[in-house]
C-alpha cells in the first residue's frame, strides 16, 4: 500500500496572498497588510482608512476566486517535491475553496506542472481527511497546511495522520508562530520533501510512534 501526502494549496504549493494584495490595490483601493495572516483585519480602505468587516471580507475573496487565480505564482521548489514524492506515495490537494472552483483549481495546478486529484473543502480539514485517509486503506499519512486550525482539526478526527505546518510566504511566515498541534513546521519544500518521505519510509503512523517524529 503507497503512503498518502493529502497537501494544502494556498501558501502551500501557491503564493496567494502577495497577489490578492496586489489585487486589492489595483482595483478596490484597499491597503492590504499581513497581520499575522487573520485577513479579518488586514484590510484597509485607502479614501477613509476604514476596516474592511469580515462579511465584506468573505465577498473579496470570492472576487479572487476563481476570476484572479491566473495571478497565483508557483512556491519554490513545490512542484519538484511533488514529482519526487509522487513516485512512492499517492497525493492528494485538499483546498478551502468553493466546489464551483475545483475545475479552475485543477487547470490552475496543471498550468503550473502539478496534475494530482484535488478536492475542495469548506471549514475544519479533520473530517475530510479522515475520509481520505479510510478511502485509500488507511496509509501512513502526512497532511500539510499553513493554517494552525486544520492542524488542530485533523488532530482531532485523524491523529494517527502525521501534520507538517508549512507557510511557504516570506512576508507571512516570520508572524505566524508554529501551529501547537503540529508534528513539525517547514517552510521550504526541499526540507519539506525530506522530512515526509522519512515519514514514508518509516512507516509508521504518528499514533504508533507516539510523538516521537515531532521535530
Amino acid at each position: 500500500m503507497k503512503p498518502l501526502l493529502i497537501t494544502d494549496c494556498d501558501e502551500v504549493l501557491l503564493h496567494m496572498v502577495r497577489h490578492f494584495g496586489a489585487w486589492l490595490d489595483e482595483h478596490h483601493d484597499i491597503d492590504f497588510a499581513l497581520n499575522g495572516g487573520d485577513f479579518a483585519t488586514s484590510m484597509t480602505r485607502r479614501a477613509d482608512r476604514s476596516a474592511v468587516q469580515r462579511e465584506e471580507m468573505w465577498a473579496l475573496l470570492g472576487g479572487f476566486f476563481p476570476d484572479e487565480m491566473a495571478r497565483q505564482t508557483l512556491v519554490p521548489h513545490a512542484r519538484e517535491a511533488l514529482a519526487a514524492l509522487s513516485e512512492v506515495a499517492d497525493i492528494v490537494v485538499l483546498t478551502n475553496l468553493g466546489d464551483h472552483c475545483r475545475d479552475h483549481r485543477i487547470a490552475q495546478l496543471a498550468e503550473h506542472g502539478i496534475h494530482h486529484r484535488v478536492e475542495c473543502n469548506q471549514g475544519g480539514k479533520g473530517d475530510p481527511v479522515a475520509r481520505l485517509v479510510a478511502e485509500f486503506g488507511n496509509p501512513v499519512t502526512v497532511f500539510v497546511d499553513d493554517l494552525p486550525v486544520h492542524h488542530e482539526s485533523v488532530a482531532k478526527h485523524a491523529p494517527e495522520v502525521f501534520r507538517l505546518h508549512m507557510v511557504a510566504e516570506p512576508d507571512l511566515a516570520s508572524s505566524v508562530p508554529r501551529a501547537p498541534f503540529a508534528h513539525a513546521r517547514i517552510d521550504d519544500w526541499r526540507e519539506a520533501q525530506a522530512w515526509i518521505a522519512e515519514r514514508f519510509a518509516q512507516g509508521l503512523t504518528a499514533e504508533v510512534l507516539s510523538g516521537e517524529a515531532a521535530s
